[in-house]
């Protein structure tokens, strides 16, 4: 039997108003926080001092969208996931045609960490992160908004704040704020 997926359409207009996606005990549930986890692009964005020594000798290869449903399978190895079957191949479809992507580090014991996400516009819409190795989700993070800056994105989402966000100047904003950077980073030319 086939895996059922969500739309591609579906996902896509949901993350255009704010909302997305969690397997929660078998069933899907659309999540929109009242306040937003956002990371910014700009010069607030901070790479903590341990992290730029690392950075400095990186033993990680990093790699763009070459293993993307290996990294979700790499988010999902906790004792609690929001990542089911459904949420796997409904973003892997994502992925198929150019929306979903992934950040991955690599070395010679082959895929080490990474991240994954959505991007629409000038937006991406973070969703999960996983390490094997020290820091290598930091460093695809790292990685990932260099890439957005080069590409002048607007707007990076995490959907939560950890502690561990707010170390790279990560930091909570209103829905109602995050809805009007979500509707200027969609359409940057309107």
């Amino acid at each position: 039997m086939e895996t059922e997926i969500i739309p591609p359409d579906t996902l896509l207009g949901a993350y255009a108003q704010g909302v997305f996606p969690m397997a929660e005990e078998g069933e899907i549930v659309w999540v929109s926080p009242k306040v937003r986890g956002v990371i910014p692009l700009d010069d607030r964005f901070h790479i903590p001092h341990g992290l730029k020594k690392k950075l400095r000798k990186n033993p990680f290869e990093i790699r763009f969208n070459t293993a993307f449903r290996e990294v979700m399978l790499g988010c999902a190895e906790r004792e609690s996931t929001w990542i089911d079957g459904v949420i796997l191949e409904s973003y892997c479809r994502l992925h198929e045609l150019g929306f979903a992507h992934s950040v991955e580090c690599w070395d010679e014991d082959g895929l080490q960490g990474g991240l994954y996400g959505v991007a629409i516009g000038k937006v991406f819409c973070g969703e999960s992160m996983f390490t094997r190795k020290t820091d290598t989700s930091k460093i695809a993070l790292v990685a990932l908004v260099g890439m957005l800056r080069d590409r002048d994105f607007g707007l990076l989402d995490t959907q939560w704040m950890t502690d561990h966000l707010r170390t790279f100047g990560g930091c909570e904003i209103t829905r109602e704020t995050y809805l009007d950077l979500l509707a200027d980073s969609i359409n940057p030319e309107a």
